[in-house]
């Protein structure tokens, strides 16, 4: 399939890299902290424990499902409180999370199918998640980065797709979103009126009833592949230039 690209929206976590290494790297390095800033902390809330107290306060918390570091501030409030221990431990302890949450490791097409993707078009950083580009060290291969907490709602919603092709000066039929999650990424996308790519990497198969995405692959390289191929669909072009 052939059609133009003038930029692209691209997701983080398990697109770029793997979360679930980082979440359990997450998991150990708060209750090392606790142990030895707050045993009480650490007594009454293990890696098990802490994880449970996390996922109770997203479920009771829905009207900030698009502030993840909100969520995570409430959860070590919630266990520096129950616990007895100081909150002036609060904020020490969420940037110990937080150091361990752009701590990543990328999947091995990642960055030099990045850097080629971003030879070829303006790339932006759209994403759920709480990851710091600036920290992780990519920022630069990057046009912006737009978070759901920054933009006050999450994808699948429209507004952040929009949100973000107005800041590329894209209309969206000629943004291509990339990412790995059927509903957050390719279906929310399309319904924004985006092109969109979805990064299978498990090579599953397409169970979406009403929505195709427009092209799937398994790693960046086969879409930075695909960009090559077609470069003519978008070289020299003036959008691209003001969007840079």
């Amino acid at each position: 399939m052939s059609f133009a690209v003038r930029a692209i929206t691209l997701d983080l976590d398990d697109t770029l890299w793997p979360f679930a290494p980082i979440g359990a790297r997450i998991d150990q390095v708060l209750h090392d902290w606790m142990l030895e800033h707050s045993p009480a902390t650490a007594a009454m809330f293990p890696v098990a424990a802490m994880r449970e107290l996390r996922e109770r306060s997203f479920r009771d918390h829905p009207h900030l499902h698009h502030d993840l570091s909100a969520l995570r501030r409430l959860t070590l409030r919630e266990a520096l409180e129950r616990s007895g221990a100081s909150l002036d431990l609060l904020e020490p302890a969420y940037e110990a999370f937080y150091a361990a949450r752009n701590q990543v490791e990328y999947y091995p097409d990642a960055l030099d199918g990045l850097l080629r993707i971003a030879a070829h078009v303006p790339v932006a950083a759209l994403s759920n998640g709480n990851a710091d580009l600036q920290r992780v060290g990519i920022a630069r291969h990057f046009a912006f980065q737009l978070g759901a907490r920054e933009h006050g709602a999450a994808k699948p919603d429209a507004s952040i797709f929009l949100a973000a092709c107005e800041r590329l000066g894209c209309a969206p039929g000629l943004v291509l979103h990339v990412g790995d999650h059927v509903e957050m990424d390719v279906a929310g996308a399309a319904r924004a009126g985006l092109r969109s790519c979805w990064l299978n990497r498990e090579g599953h198969d397409w169970r979406h009833e009403d929505i195709v995405p427009d092209l799937q692959f398994t790693t960046l390289t086969a879409l930075a592949d695909w960009l090559d191929a077609h470069a003519h669909a978008y070289a020299d072009d003036p959008v691209r230039e003001h969007a840079q």
